[in-house]
């Protein structure tokens, strides 16, 4: 059990420094080629109806994780190759690289004046209209995607990876795409996504409390971070996007939130630590490197979580001898 959880621990840290070092592949990623799996699910079983698309999400979600546990369960009596499974699980789940560089790219172009490349590099990051959009919204809305898709592109992974190993990696991103495909409220998806929506909410629920309070410990503005995820968090419409965005704008000095457009409709949503100024170019950079530090903290405190809980098990398996 000992090498169990250290072997876990060495490849979450190898995994993750992949990510640093590689990020994600232009072409051939595991994810994407689970997307088209799951698309190609959703073609034969769509209806519109919320019972059809629970039995998409358990079969998408389920046998990913399935097939996870079944690959891990091979490898229990080769611990090095059980590490390089982790290393590679970790790797294929974590899109902190990948977020930042998209963040970066689309700043870059803001910093420069260049609207239209900073609207071509937006859906990279977020699902809004970027022709309705100016550069300070631009700029806001890159702000609030690094918020958000640091809980869900790496704490939130890391937290399920140290419950769960590989399958809790493999379940949590794949629920997470499954939410990204489907889970939103258009016509199409209103009941149809209802059940990977849901799902989702739970379970981000830990990763988002997780990234909201190493926000507040790493944050420029501790404080600051602290107060706006007491007073705003609860406000916005997503049960865990809304603490994360709370926390970072409270943390940047910012103010988030407001007017946004997805797919040709409106949203209102409540504004995030509004005492603050709106968020500028500069801001982006300054997300970026606060959602480096959580990613890094999260893997200390998740690793050293598995490893404590591993050290409590044998605490108490000697005391009943």
């Amino acid at each position: 059990m000992r090498g169990e959880h250290a072997g876990y621990a060495c490849g979450a840290a190898l995994g993750f420094l992949g990510d640093l070092i590689a990020a994600d592949p232009r072409r051939g990623h595991p994810v994407a080629a689970f997307g088209r799996a799951a698309s190609a699910v959703e073609d034969r079983l769509w209806r519109d109806h919320r019972g059809h698309g629970a039995v998409h999400t358990v079969l998408c979600a389920g046998g990913a994780a399935a097939g996870a546990a079944l690959l891990e369960r091979a490898l229990r009596h080769r611990p090095g190759a059980r590490t390089a499974l982790t290393a590679a699980a970790v790797w294929a789940v974590l899109g902190g690289t990948s977020l930042g560089r998209e963040a970066r790219a689309v700043g870059g172009a803001l910093a420069v004046g260049d609207l239209e490349v900073a609207r071509e590099r937006l859906p990279h990051l977020c699902g809004r209209d970027p022709q309705a959009l100016d550069g300070p919204q631009m700029a806001r809305a890159v702000v609030e995607s690094v918020a958000e898709n640091t809980s869900d592109a790496v704490v939130g992974a890391l937290v399920w990876g140290a419950l769960g190993g590989v399958p809790g990696l493999v379940a949590f991103r794949a629920v997470n795409t499954l939410d990204a495909m489907v889970g939103h409220r258009s016509p199409r998806y209103r009941r149809f996504g209802w059940a990977a929506a849901r799902l989702d909410d739970v379970a981000g629920w830990p990763g988002a409390r997780l990234t909201a309070a190493l926000a507040v410990l790493v944050g420029p503005d501790r404080r600051g971070a602290l107060r706006a995820w007491r007073a705003d968090g609860a406000a916005h419409p997503s049960p865990n996007a809304g603490p994360v965005e709370a926390s970072f704008a409270g943390a940047l000095g910012v103010r988030l939130g407001g007017t946004l457009a997805y797919g040709g409709r409106v949203e209102h949503r409540p504004v995030l630590n509004g005492g603050a100024r709106p968020p500028a170019v500069a801001d982006i950079e300054r997300a970026v490197r606060l959602s480096r530090r959580v990613g890094l903290l999260a893997l200390g405190v998740t690793v050293a979580g598995r490893l404590a809980a591993g050290a409590l098990r044998r605490g108490s398996g000697k005391g009943t001898r």
